[in-house]
């Protein structure tokens, strides 16, 4: 991913105002994103862990989209989760329901599309190994650049589903 910078990154949203944009808490280490291992910056909000925030480009250019988390109960550690777009397997909650507004008419009438996704939103580093899941123990059999483009595959399918 290229780097992006703060400017880039508040005016990149599309399903959310420009005033919630506008206030949205950056990550503590923006200014040290290791950019060239992102397909995607994803984080959430310290002041608000409900609001999380994912930034991809498509087309050359950032779209944003604002996320909501749905917690689910307390799971014990052995269970096990699989986000839906870097495929990592995660126990004791570290996936997470991600629903977005989609974009356009439908957002404004109500309707949002949800996907199960890492709840840190790390799926980058995951997929290059670069972050170790404690469930999936290296048990993704793909090389790592079909993981990359799987991972991104998937990414695209969601967007595609928050801004149609």
């Amino acid at each position: 991913m290229k780097p992006l910078t703060e400017h880039d990154v508040r005016r990149s949203f599309v399903n959310c105002s420009k005033g919630e944009a506008k206030r949205l808490n950056l990550p503590k280490d923006f200014a040290e994103l290791p950019w060239d291992d992102l397909d995607f910056l994803g984080w959430r909000d310290p002041r608000a862990p409900e609001r999380a925030w994912l930034v991809a480009e498509r087309g050359g250019v950032p779209v944003g989209v604002a996320l909501r988390a749905v917690e689910s109960g307390s799971r014990g550690f052995t269970a096990r989760s699989m986000c839906s777009l870097c495929m990592a397997t995660r126990s004791g909650g570290g996936v997470a329901l991600m629903t977005a507004r989609r974009t356009g008419e439908a957002g404004r009438q109500g309707d949002s599309v949800g996907q199960y996704v890492c709840a840190d939103l790390a799926c980058s580093l995951y997929v290059r190994g670069l972050r170790k899941t404690i469930a999936a123990g290296g048990m993704d059999a793909l090389p790592q650049r079909e993981r990359i483009v799987r991972a991104r595959g998937h990414l695209d399918a969601f967007l595609d589903k928050i801004t149609r």
